[in-house]
């Protein structure tokens, strides 16, 4: 998968530049474009159609919340991350509404703005891997957690979590013997997590017979 492109539309140019470099210190992404008013936002915007826009709310000219209106109008395939001083509980309703990927409230810290970068990063590979979701993988987007013990005996969230992201980093099938190497897990539990999430419809194994022996598992994301 490749970088994604980002736009910040902020007037604060103070503001601008710490979310510049915040930005500059998680792997993913690339700026491509910022704003300090809602129409040139627009224009380039519509030009470059980034896939995430990092909104303010209060613009010297028009609001975020019409800017945000305007760009759901154009249909662009552009996700949008509120970074507002706004806090009241109808405009933060209105954004959710409006579709949100989420809602930094000014001032943050940069753990809260690398988590929304990531969560987003996660998602958007989640779906570029696929063409059809589960409905795990659908409760995941809207927030649900499940406790660990949806699980069976043996297996753990933390260690699952760190196979599926290592999958969804891997071009192509990998084996279960590749993979672990990868995440520097034994072959052995590697190979239990893969068949689990292969039962539940997560992962689709291939079979490569060589000259000789047993075939070879390969394993992909579905």
């Amino acid at each position: 998968m490749t970088n994604i492109s980002v736009f910040i539309v902020e007037d604060d140019p103070m503001v601008l530049d710490v979310n510049k470099s915040f930005l500059q210190k998680i792997t993913g992404f690339d700026l491509i474009g910022e704003a300090q008013n809602g129409e040139e936002a627009f224009k380039q915007i519509i030009k470059k159609k980034p896939n995430l826009v990092l909104l303010d709310m209060y613009l010297p000219d028009i609001s975020g919340m019409d800017l945000f209106l305007r760009l759901r109008n154009e249909r662009l395939p552009s996700d949008i991350i509120m970074i507002t001083a706004a806090r009241d509980a109808k405009t933060v309703q209105e954004f959710i509404r409006m579709g949100a990927f989420d809602y930094l409230v000014k001032p943050f810290r940069f753990e809260r703005f690398q988590t929304a970068l990531q969560n987003y990063y996660q998602t958007t590979k989640k779906l570029a891997a696929s063409s059809t979701l589960l409905q795990e993988d659908i409760d995941e987007w809207f927030g649900h957690k499940y406790e660990s013990h949806t699980l069976p005996k043996g297996l753990n969230d933390i260690t699952m979590k760190q196979i599926q992201d290592a999958m969804l980093e891997t071009d192509g099938p990998i084996t279960s013997e590749q993979l672990a190497q990868n995440v520097g897990m034994a072959r052995v539990t590697v190979r239990k997590y893969l068949d689990f999430l292969a039962n539940k419809g997560k992962v689709h194994i291939d079979l490569k017979y060589g000259t000789v022996g047993r075939p070879t598992k390969f394993y992909s994301i579905k």
